[in-house]
């Protein structure tokens, strides 16, 4: 029998080459292009947008039916012109890989859930579920350009929905479980969808959860929908019609699908639609193209440096980034399949339940299945922290090689547990990607680079092809100062437009109200001369102590660095005519509470780390920061409670993970706010 071993493989493996590089390498045997430094490489790549572009095209071995006129016809946000005249296809760039995978042995998807049911899916038996579902649609009348709405977990079942939609030109929108029913009502009535695609029940937090009734009232409340598609599970309280099972549509398996070829579209065919936070107001429809979303994954995955899983360089790679259908890394992990990654997915809650809190479950996910490269919120890595995780008691997760942290600021001293947690069990070395991007445009402006140098708290570099600058109040780019992030020159990934947005009102007035045809995405950015960058939270959150501006994320890390502070937030309140008045809320671990002692020890904290000026007019011990279903705290719209304004006007709560906190918040009003 000729059996070698998988670690055997491992351990003769040449040492790994990152993605950066063997671009680079790359661009210097083939274009003669060498640079001296990082900083060389990105300014070459924002002021040279046609050459760049090009060469990521090529790079990447990009096809197309027809010939393009130009990488770049219309220079302008909104509404710049990438490869006039290309057809291209996301499924069909996925899809590519399943021979070369299937031959290495490598499985397109692996999965896991809070009951332990894992599976795999080769790449295979992908094509042929995608290509079954495909064809499905087609037969319930789904054309070019239709809407299909999906109400879907975290499963392989809601990646081969996707891809087949892509593969006949349909617009994908997804919204997660955990949702609540408002405001799936609100993003999915924006888009009028023809089909629906949902799940009755899902498993999450240690429970079963009944969806059923929601899937009647969304079906009751979008007239547009002609079709439903139901994926069954055990926790529904009641069958859904359906005009067909999801295990229906996926078990075709003849001529007509193992002929299938996804469909060449216009490079700027919408793909998805995806919505912004909502915190007030609908959220806004964001509509993104097939063509910027590939090119932009493909210039991305130079700093990302998820490799591919049947390649000498990168073989066996797990990519694992944890995320709900809901937020946007969702289709970041989906985008692993595009480099031919084997990715990880995990359904269920990454902290166990409220009754057992578990922060072991995506590491000892991670060590089952052997991921390569681990991704989640930084506050999930927060959370690990704080309960005294040991990741050496989760198995054996020395595969692991990459970090990856989005969704807030990572904080200096959560980096620095997880390095040392690392350290401990043989990986001294481990790279952290720390990145800062958006929903808005489905990419990152700011991250990784697994070549330079890696300072705990700090984003490594700007991303290529990303003409990200700092500026000031004069609108003047600025180094070493914290200024408005903004971007100067299109990316290919910007919103093609709004669903419904006659005019382009919403699309102008949310990145471009304040700087006409430059993009304001709305954090404040520090970028040193060293290419790192550090972001400091919302410029809309901003706090403004005695002439001093300053982002919220330097205080949450004084704040929280604390042990028994669990979770914080700050509004800072400007009154017509009266001085400032900031006000901190915490959570504090079980058995401690805010005493004077307890007081004395966060203001020292703040006052050691950040400044006295910035100590708070008062603290108050909350029982939970709300939150974004995306993790992001709500400190605008709890800002504005303070300021006196009604909470339904200003607050989404089906947007919201936690909106049972929002009645303490309303109750401390009062207290809280000064008396005219």
């Amino acid at each position: 029998m000729n059996f070698i071993s998988t670690r055997f493989v491992f351990s003769m493996r040449p040492p790994y080459t990152p993605q950066i590089r063997l671009y680079q390498d790359w661009l210097r045997t083939q274009h003669g292009l060498s640079f001296d430094d990082y900083d060389a490489l990105w300014q070459w790549s924002v002021n040279d947008q046609q050459a760049f572009w090009q060469s990521i095209w090529d790079y990447e071995g990009m096809q197309s039916p027809t010939p393009y006129s130009a990488v770049l016809s219309e220079a302008r946000m909104p509404g710049a012109r990438w490869f006039p005249g290309a057809q291209v296809n996301y499924a069909q760039r996925v899809l590519r890989h399943v021979d070369a995978a299937q031959a290495a042995g490598v499985p397109a998807i692996v999965s896991d859930n809070e009951l332990g049911q894992a599976r795999e899916l080769s790449w295979p038996e992908l094509r042929r579920q995608v290509a079954s579902m495909a064809l499905a649609l087609k037969d319930l009348g789904v054309q070019k350009g239709d809407r299909v709405a999906a109400y879907l977990p975290n499963v392989p079942e809601t990646v081969v929905a996707f891809l087949a939609c892509a593969s006949v030109g349909a617009i994908w929108s997804v919204c997660a479980p955990d949702m609540g029913t408002q405001a799936v009502t609100d993003r999915f009535q924006q888009i009028t969808p023809r089909v629906l695609i949902a799940a009755d029940g899902v498993h999450y937090a240690g429970k079963g959860l009944d969806r059923s009734t929601v899937v009647e009232g969304l079906r009751a409340a979008l007239p547009t929908v002609e079709k439903v598609i139901v994926l069954e599970s055990a926790f529904a309280a009641q069958p859904v019609k359906a005009d067909l099972s999801f295990a229906q549509a996926i078990a075709r398996d003849d001529a007509a699908v193992r002929e299938f070829e996804p469909e060449w579209l216009d490079f700027d065919h919408p793909l998805w639609i995806v919505y912004s936070s909502g915190t007030t107001g609908l959220p806004k429809p964001l509509v993104h193209g097939h063509g910027g979303i590939l090119m932009v994954n493909a210039a991305g995955n130079k700093h990302g440096d998820v490799g591919c899983s049947y390649a000498p360089n990168s073989l066996g790679e797990r990519f694992h980034w944890y995320s709900s259908t809901g937020w946007v890394m969702w289709n970041s992990q989906i985008g692993g399949l595009l480099g031919g990654a084997t990715i990880c997915l995990f359904d269920g809650s990454p902290g166990g339940s409220k009754e057992s809190p578990d922060w072991t479950v995506l590491w000892r996910f991670a060590a089952r299945h052997k991921v390569t490269y681990f991704g989640a919120g930084a506050a999930f890595y927060a959370g690990c922290m704080k309960a005294g995780v040991d990741i050496s008691q989760c198995g054996d997760l020395s595969r692991i090689r990459a970090l990856g942290s989005t969704g807030s600021p990572l904080s200096e001293e959560t980096q620095r547990w997880g390095t040392d947690q690392f350290a401990r069990i043989g990986t001294p070395d481990i790279w952290w990607s720390n990145i800062s991007g958006g929903t808005d445009f489905c990419g990152v402006f700011i991250g990784g680079h697994r070549e330079l140098p890696l300072v705990p708290g700090r984003l490594q570099c700007r991303y290529l092809g990303a003409s990200v600058e700092a500026w000031n109040e004069q609108g003047q780019p600025v180094m070493g100062e914290v200024g408005e992030l903004v971007c100067t020159k299109p990316i290919p990934s910007m919103p093609l437009f709004f669903w419904g947005d006659e005019g382009n009102a919403r699309y102008l007035s949310s990145y471009f109200d304040v700087y006409p045809g430059v993009w304001r995405h709305g954090d404040w950015l520090k970028i040193d001369a060293d290419s790192s960058c550090v972001i400091y939270g919302r410029s809309d959150a901003t706090i403004n102590r005695h002439g001093l501006r300053m982002g919220t994320s330097e205080l949450y890390a004084a704040v929280e660095a604390l042990p028994e502070v669990l979770d914080s937030m700050v509004i800072d309140l400007e009154y017509l005519g009266r001085e400032s008045r900031m006000i901190l809320f915490v959570v504090l671990r079980a058995g401690h509470a805010l005493d004077a002692t307890m007081q004395a020890r966060i203001n020292e904290a703040i006052k050691t780390a950040v400044s006295p000026r910035f100590i708070p007019d008062l603290t108050l011990q909350a029982p939970e920061i709300p939150r974004t279903l995306s993790g992001k705290k709500q400190e605008v719209p709890i800002k504005k409670v303070f300021l006196g304004q009604p909470l339904a006007k200003v607050v989404n709560k089906d947007a919201m993970a936690n909106p049972g906190c929002l009645d303490w918040y309303v109750a401390q009003f009062r207290l809280a706010a000064p008396q005219a």
